[in-house]
């Protein structure tokens, strides 16, 4: 199985920017993370942070086709990005929403998503464990759904 991990706008300062919001973890310690999960899941990972907007758009249409499932991030294009929103919509694979912090116990322009609507699922405020979580979902949802075709 094969999994895109996306990180969108500022993620890359984790460790340095507003750690009492954020946590200490750095982007790499998350993605470290993250690959040892897959590998204990028995999955594959892919993974990439950007600032820019069209860079995690094509990376979504890059995914059709080629990844079962995508976890992100989006940072605060989440509140933003209808492209973002469209881009997974239009390549139809089961997307997880994860934030590190609760986006709904904070300023009222983060309580809505974009993305929320085109996703199977939304995990916020866990720290690194939104990001594990989000992982654990995907593949879980993705092997349900693969035995239930197989079933048929």
């Amino acid at each position: 199985m094969e999994i895109l991990v996306l990180h969108g706008a500022n993620l890359n300062m984790l460790g340095r920017r507003e750690p009492e919001i954020y946590g200490k973890l750095s982007l790499e310690d998350i993605n470290q993370i993250l690959t040892e999960d897959a590998q204990a899941l028995g999955v594959n990972l892919e993974i990439l942070q950007s600032n820019y907007e069209g860079i995690l758009i094509e990376a979504i249409h890059k995914a059709w086709q080629r990844q079962d499932g995508l976890v992100i991030n989006p940072g605060a294009f989440t509140h933003t990005s209808v492209a973002i929103r469209d881009a997974i919509a239009s390549v139809n694979i089961p997307t997880v929403e994860v934030h590190l912090s609760n986006i709904y116990k904070r300023e009222e322009f983060r309580h809505h998503s974009f993305i929320a609507p085109v996703a199977i699922g939304q995990i916020s405020g866990f720290g690194v464990d939104s990001y594990r979580l989000g992982l654990q979902a995907i593949v879980r949802h993705q092997r349900r759904t693969n035995l239930s075709v197989v079933a048929e």
